[in-house]
């Protein structure tokens, strides 16, 4: 549901979804991936997380400023995600994983920031696609 894009100086990736609720845990999924291995997490608890924008943009960014907050400064390694409600400027979703444990779950990329540099949010009828870049 989502590829690994090449940049000259960030690290971007394009999402994919059936709805846009589903793009953004694709997006989530896709972010999580680059930061570390989710294959090694159990998704042993459960978290809600909430974002609010003006804008489907600035709701992707700020989401996925969530997830990141969650897995560097709370130290939480997510292995999914499920939007529970989306409307036009709040989400509220629930991720699965468990607390980081160095030794199970090594840093694939440190990743400081969600950047709006290029971003991309686009429904093509029957499928919603964006591409977002990291600040690495």
């Amino acid at each position: 549901m989502f590829e690994v894009l090449e940049h000259p100086a960030d690290v971007g990736f394009r999402a994919t979804g059936a709805s846009l609720p589903e793009l953004f845990e694709s997006a989530a999924e896709a972010l999580a991936s680059i930061v570390l291995d989710p294959q090694n997490v159990r998704p042993a608890t459960s978290v809600v997380l909430t974002a609010q924008g003006d804008s489907n943009e600035s709701l992707l960014v700020n989401w996925l400023s969530e997830v990141l907050y969650w897995l560097d400064g709370e130290r939480f390694a997510t292995r999914s995600f499920k939007v529970r409600a989306l409307d036009s400027v709040h989400l509220i979703a629930e991720a699965k994983g468990e607390r980081r444990d160095r030794a199970r779950h090594e840093t694939r990329l440190v990743v400081k920031g969600i950047t709006y540099h290029q971003l991309k949010i686009e429904n093509h009828g029957d499928r919603w696609v964006c591409e977002v870049y990291l600040d690495v």
